[in-house]
Formats: C-alpha cells, sequence, structure tokens
C-alpha cells in the first residue's frame, strides 16, 4: 500500500451514544441478531453515531432496511435528542409510504429507542418496535455496521473532506455519501450491486433477483 501511495482509513474512539433509560420499558428483542428479510419494508435497523466538527459533536441517525441496505432515512443534528429520530422516520415514510403492517424496527436500548413518542411515531406507521439489550453492539450489528463504513468512507475515508465547520456542512456531505451509498456503492450482500439496483430487480420478479445473486 506504501509503495502504491494509498492508505487505509483508520477508526478512531468510540463516543457514547447510547443511553438508556432504566426506568423505561423496553419491547422485546424480535431480530435476535438475525438481520435478514424477504423483502423491502419488513425489517428496518437504526442507530446514532456521532461526527466532530469544529462547531461541537454532531450526531447521525440512520434507518437502514435490512433486505437491500437501503438507507430509507436519516438525520444530522446538534443533539441527540428523540426529535431526531422521528425526524428520520419521518423521511423513511416519504420514502418508503405511509404504512407497513409487517415492519418491525430494530434498534439499541438508547432512551430516544424506548421513549414513549418514538413508540408512538412507529405505531403510526403499522411498524412494531424491537430493542436489543443494553451493551451488546451484536444485538444490533447491521445499524452499527453501517456506522462504522459511513465513518470510515466519509469522515476518515482518503477522499474525506473534513472536519467539517459546522453541522450544516456536515449534513450536506452525509446528503451526497447517503445517494452514493444507495446508488452506486457495492454491497457484497447484494451479490456486489447497490441497493437501488438490487430493490429494482426484486419488484421486477424472482428471477431477475436470483440472477444478481447468481442462485440458479
Amino acid at each position: 500500500m506504501r509503495a502504491a501511495g494509498i492508505e487505509g482509513a483508520i477508526r478512531s474512539k468510540r463516543v457514547k451514544t447510547t443511553r438508556p433509560d432504566p426506568t423505561s420499558a423496553r419491547h422485546p428483542d424480535l431480530v435476535k441478531r438475525e438481520f435478514t428479510a424477504s423483502a423491502p419494508n419488513r425489517l428496518w435497523v437504526t442507530d446514532l453515531t456521532f461526527v466532530p466538527t469544529w462547531a461541537g459533536v454532531a450526531y447521525v441517525c440512520f434507518i437502514v432496511d435490512a433486505f437491500s441496505r437501503m438507507i430509507v432515512g436519516w438525520r444530522c443534528a446538534s443533539h441527540m435528542r428523540t426529535e431526531m429520530v422521528l425526524d428520520a422516520i419521518e423521511m423513511a415514510r416519504w420514502s418508503r409510504g405511509r404504512h407497513h403492517e409487517d415492519l418491525r424496527c430494530h434498534s439499541d436500548a438508547g432512551s430516544q429507542f424506548t421513549s414513549i413518542r418514538y413508540g408512538e411515531r412507529l405505531a403510526e406507521i403499522g411498524a412494531t418496535p424491537s430493542i436489543g439489550t443494553v451493551g451488546d453492539s451484536y444485538d444490533n450489528a447491521l445499524a452499527e455496521t453501517v456506522n462504522g463504513y459511513y465513518k470510515t468512507e466519509l469522515v476518515r475515508g482518503p477522499a474525506r473532506s473534513g472536519p467539517w465547520k459546522t453541522v450544516e456542512d456536515l449534513e450536506l456531505a452525509t446528503l451526497g455519501w447517503v445517494h452514493w451509498h444507495n446508488t452506486q456503492r457495492l454491497h457484497g450482500y447484494l451479490g456486489d450491486i447497490p441497493p437501488a439496483e438490487f430493490e429494482e430487480a426484486f419488484y421486477a420478479g424472482p428471477t431477475a433477483a436470483d440472477r444478481l445473486l447468481g442462485i440458479k
């Protein structure tokens, strides 16, 4: 790599974004580390991560469809209150439809995801909340993975444009990254095609989807 003039991205120390509320009742874990789905809008996973800026720490929430790894909603803010998660759900509802009877939405045990407002917003779209155990990243591994390569590819990658001066600057950069992730990034889980192409193949029929994954 040194001879070729390239270097790998480096992950930094973790800032704690999961703050469980011991007084709040939690929904059961309906996923049990099985981050797969038979169709879009059957399982969404969500989590928070952080990015330093010159104006302070920014927090980012992604909502990911487990079927295609499509980022269906996201929000960047200077705080990690429940409002930012609700905004991400609103974006997902705008992009994926207003009601989904068979949808589970899985998260960690952060206070944002155990709040009454979060549960009410999911109920509005027909989704059932699912929450993993406290302090175990494997219980929300897919969301953690997306957070990891977001920071590796955008924040600390060779093509990084940060550190950003403001949260708004990071938000604009994240918008571009999400579009690239959904429409151009190749995912090994999907047979090395982008999420948008994978979903197009699904809606075109099972034969097209199987062909992309190399299934006979």
